[in-house]
């Protein structure tokens, strides 16, 4: 139900009119600003209490890996059990389980036998929590505002992104990391507050599904399997492989090229980089405010991927810009195509996916995103060690543009999330390719 007083606000700001969804946003961004704290309390707990890279990197690994390997069983959780319920649940458990980590490190030094077990509870918490966190949206939200809330929360992600880690050092600085990891904790607790002050919401009426015959949409017919969308669809292998080539490049970059350029050739220090890296956020920040202005395209997925496109250019030339200046700015502007195209393809997706589905294809999607994480950074490592840092950005924006170019090459890719593609899916269609998706 809309605020009556927020019934006069900005396109770009309506969906904060919606009482759900100004909840959602409110716990979300509290508890991102909270995971910035986590991110520089844990390293510097550890080695500050003589812990050790070793000891540090096992601690990552307890994270990722149960992160990792139950983001599949979220997605599912999800569909299951409501999005909202399984962001629930998580939050009180990770809540919880901080709360005990900013008990341990109040008490003693950093240890193995304590710290993996917490790390292996809070990244398999977080697993089973991001599909639900992207399918969420839809059921808060009429669909004319869908576009917008994406904007909001991406946006929400992103200032948290921002700030956060400033509070977090700030917080460590003058209280130590236990008082950072409470603090974290209790980011969690408001989320699940927020979570569950949530009212049901009313049954609205069934919506057609693009990726579904007309004669399939009955609310109480049961919810295809993914299996079975693979047969029906083949856009979804389009969209699995467009996926995997275009993070082909990204977590390397990130994780190993940049720092690694600013160490080494730009000399920008650590105050450069933190520079460099609040030039991508500021810039993700504003490409995911500017599409909250625009309204409904006629080929959202062309526009980002046209987005996309001037992504790989921002980045191909970035470490060739001779100064830390001239790198932000190529950031600046690799954040907001980012941004601005997440939103569109992340929107169009959403109303695609069939009923019932939503949470186990999100899932399936960051899965295969993460999954490309270690291979990203192994290609990125050998660049680095043999050519130095320079040469993987061009890489890293060719893998990028080639997957985008490949997917404009497909008519399923380019007329997703086409309003007249939508209005002639609708009718009943023989079992062949008949839906679009698109890359989140």
């Amino acid at each position: 139900m809309a605020a009556p007083g927020l019934a006069r606000l900005p396109r770009a700001l309506a969906p904060l009119r919606h009482r759900n969804f100004r909840l959602l946003v409110t716990g979300q961004v509290t508890s991102n600003v909270g995971d910035a704290c986590y991110a520089v309390a844990l390293p510097w707990y550890v080695l500050a209490t003589h812990g050790g890279a070793v000891l540090l990197g096992t601690v990552l690994a307890a994270y990722g890996i149960p992160r990792t390997a139950l983001i599949a069983l979220g997605g599912y959780a999800s569909d299951r059990w409501r999005p909202q319920t399984v962001m629930l649940a998580t939050d009180i458990t990770r809540a919880l389980v901080i709360g005990a980590l900013a008990l341990t490190a109040g008490l003693g030094p950093a240890r193995a036998d304590v710290l993996v077990p917490l790390a292996i509870v809070i990244g398999a918490g977080e697993g089973l929590f991001l599909p639900a966190s992207f399918s969420i949206v839809p059921s808060l939200l009429p669909d004319d505002d869908l576009g917008p809330g994406n904007a909001l929360a991406s946006s929400g992600t992103q200032l948290a992104t921002l700030i956060g880690p400033a509070v977090g050092g700030a917080l460590v600085a003058i209280a130590g990391p236990s008082f950072a990891f409470a603090a974290d904790a209790a980011t969690f607790a408001v989320s699940a507050l927020t979570l569950a002050a949530m009212r049901a919401p009313a049954v609205a009426a069934t919506a057609v599904s693009p990726a579904l015959p007309a004669d399939q949409t009955d609310a109480a017919a049961p919810a295809p399997t993914v299996r079975s969308l693979f047969r029906t669809q083949r856009v979804l292998t389009i969209i699995l492989l467009v996926n995997i080539a275009a993070n082909l490049g990204s977590g390397g970059l990130d994780g190993v090229a940049l720092p690694s350029l600013a160490h080494g050739p730009l000399h920008a220090g650590a105050a450069g980089y933190g520079v460099i890296l609040a030039a991508f956020g500021g810039g993700a920040l504003l490409g995911t405010l500017l599409v909250g202005q625009v309204g409904r395209l006629r080929r959202p997925v062309v526009v980002g991927s046209l987005a996309y496109l001037a992504e790989a250019l921002c980045m191909g030339f970035a470490p060739y810009l001779g100064s830390v200046a001239g790198v932000a700015a190529a950031m600046v502007g690799l954040g907001v195509a980012n941004g601005f195209g997440n939103v569109l393809t992340i929107t169009a997706f959403q109303r695609w996916a069939p009923p019932g589905t939503l949470g186990r294809l999100t899932g399936l999607l960051i899965l295969t995103s993460f999954g490309v994480y270690p291979v990203s950074v192994a290609i990125a490592a050998a660049f680095v060690r043999d050519l130095g840092p320079a040469p993987f950005f061009p890489f890293a924006a060719a893998a990028l543009a080639a997957a985008v170019l490949a997917g404009l090459s497909q008519r399923a890719w380019r007329d997703f999330g086409a309003p007249q593609a939508a209005a002639q899916e609708a009718a009943p269609v023989p079992r062949s390719e008949t839906g679009q998706t698109a890359n989140l």
